[in-house]
């Protein structure tokens, strides 16, 4: 699944290659054959097209696959063999603890000086300075300093002569062109690494930006075991990709005018890398939510019928498809719209008008259904018998029974809402039963009282 901290990187990128007339390079790093399979790789497509990054666009490279460039990685491995700025090393960790006397140390260069040719089981090692410091340029953290000293001679290819990520990464992206580097901040640890394997091949490296870490609410950092991490959870939920977008580009960075709820092609405009904050980034569901509802209020009456589709359907709706109207849908589609949260909510809304029963939340039953709710419910039966069938009539018979109990209309409406939608919370009750019709809602106030009884 996609990542939402992937998704907020690939945000990143897409907006800078398209900003600067280049190209958004999708690169699968599929070296570890166990953890990449093909629909994997589909899966990562479908998310990208989700928030609008079409490999149908101009400004759209790739993908291409890193097992294919295996080839070139051992080539430039030799390369850099031959050169001296790698050498082979025979040592097992169990002789490097031996000779450091500790497992926290890391390689301390016994093979450095030993001429040692490439033999299976020899690890090729880059060579890296024992003097200075290897400064990145990061447009998101300044200049952070990396002492050479600390470094280890960090291994490049395998004992079988496979390359490892490290030197797979840094050849990819010279081959092909890549001018920019933006990902998130687990990724600087590496970065002094593969910033000494460019200059070792003789070219400039590119721009670093490193983007905050995702937190949850208890400022963890978002993992996969523990938190909703998946773009394509949230979507499956009815959060609108236009909506996700919007968030996602705020997550480490906002304009300078505080006004966060925008097309993405002003945010896109108004985008700087620099400006993005080295600050842990919160992922808020709640702020998640209200920009998803502003996005959904913002639809047309059409529109956020066709948007709620896949929700009105078996198996994701509780009702068979015969008993789906849509006639009767687009009539409550309007008081829908300006009360859901995310699309998923519009089923549990509207479920009462396609079940032959309600779906009765018993905590609602047992807080609504006191003492006074049979006598009021038979009351309020008799009076919906003749009373004009219109939410205003429909209201006004509701209220004067209420007032009969000496309630207010909103604990006198409380039992007939249960009653007939199961819940206590929903569109708006009066307009509800107006559509649902004077049968079904009498039928249902008789369920109710037998219930009762």
């Amino acid at each position: 699944m996609f990542h939402v901290g992937g998704a907020r990187s690939a945000l990143y990128n897409w907006v800078i290659a398209r900003n600067s007339g280049g190209r958004f390079v999708l690169r699968i790093e599929d070296t570890d054959a166990e953890r990449n399979r093909p629909e994997w790789t589909d899966g990562i497509l479908q998310a990208l097209a989700a928030i609008g990054i079409d490999e149908r666009d101009p400004a759209f490279e790739g993908p291409y696959f890193q097992s294919q460039n295996a080839d070139r990685h051992r080539e430039v491995a030799q390369r850099l063999f031959t050169e001296g700025a790698a050498y082979y090393c025979d040592c097992t960790r169990e002789q490097v603890v031996e000779r450091t006397g500790s497992e926290q140390r890391g390689y301390d260069g016994h093979c450095s000086d030993r001429g040692l040719e490439f033999e299976p089981g020899r690890a090729l090692r880059f060579r890296t300075p024992r003097e200075g410091v290897t400064t990145v340029v990061d447009l998101v953290r300044g200049e952070p300093s990396f002492p050479n000293a600390a470094m280890e001679d960090f291994v490049i290819a395998r004992g079988d002569g496979s390359p490892v990520f490290v030197l797979a990464n840094v050849v990819d992206d010279v081959d092909q062109r890549v001018s920019h580097v933006i990902r998130g901040e687990e990724h600087l640890s590496n970065t002094p690494k593969q910033q000494l394997l460019w200059e070792a091949l003789g070219v400039t490296p590119p721009v670093w930006g490193h983007l905050p870490v995702i937190v949850n609410e208890k400022r963890q950092k978002l993992s996969k075991r523990r938190d909703k991490v998946a773009l394509e959870s949230y979507l499956a939920e009815g959060y609108l990709p236009d909506a996700m977008v919007n968030y996602l580009m705020l997550l480490g960075w906002g304009p300078k005018d505080d006004i966060e709820i925008r097309p993405f092609a002003e945010l896109a405009g108004l985008f700087r890398l620099d400006e993005v904050t080295s600050s842990p980034a919160f992922f808020d569901v709640k702020k998640l939510s209200a920009i998803n509802a502003e996005y959904i209020r913002a639809l047309g009456t059409e529109e956020f019928v066709r948007a709620c589709e896949p929700w009105l359907k078996a198996p994701v709706a509780p009702w068979q498809d015969e008993a789906f109207d849509p006639a009767v849908f687009a009539e409550v589609a309007e008081l829908a719209r300006t009360r859901v949260t995310v699309l998923g909510d519009i089923t549990k809304n509207v479920d009462f008008l396609f079940l032959d029963e309600p779906a009765i939340d018993e905590a609602a039953w047992a807080k609504t259904m006191g003492e006074t709710a049979a006598a009021l419910l038979v009351d309020v039966r008799k009076r919906l018998l003749d009373v004009a069938w219109e939410a205003d009539g429909i209201k006004d018979a509701i209220t004067e029974v209420g007032t009969a109990y000496g309630l207010k209309l909103g604990k006198a409406q409380a039992p007939v809402r249960v009653a007939v939608t199961g819940r206590t919370v929903g569109l708006p009750l009066f307009e509800s039963l107006q559509v649902l019709g004077r049968e079904r809602v009498l039928a249902r106030i008789d369920a109710a009282l037998a219930k009762l009884a």
